[in-house]
């Protein structure tokens, strides 16, 4: 089975919005250092939590779509990964 690789650069904007599609990754999770508020994240309806600028997370083996983020339009955050 060949790994598929995987990066995104989400624009944050006010409305909850999801990370990426059904597919089933393990990714690096970052909120970069210019950021100028906190990022909330929000995993199947549960509670809001909030990421600090430059603050930075491995996910494994998660489903992409089942996780929002919210917060300061113009920060972003970068999610990078595969199907390893």
């Amino acid at each position: 089975m060949a790994n598929n690789v995987f990066m995104k650069q989400v624009a944050v904007t006010e409305t909850p919005q999801p990370l990426g599609d059904r597919s089933v990754f393990t990714v690096d999770v970052s909120c970069p250092p210019t950021n100028s508020a906190p990022v909330f994240f929000q995993a199947n309806g549960g509670d809001e939590v909030p990421w600090i600028p430059s603050e930075w997370h491995r996910l494994e083996r998660i489903r992409l779509s089942e996780i929002t983020v919210r917060g300061t339009p113009g920060d972003v955050v970068s999610v990078v990964g595969g199907t390893w």
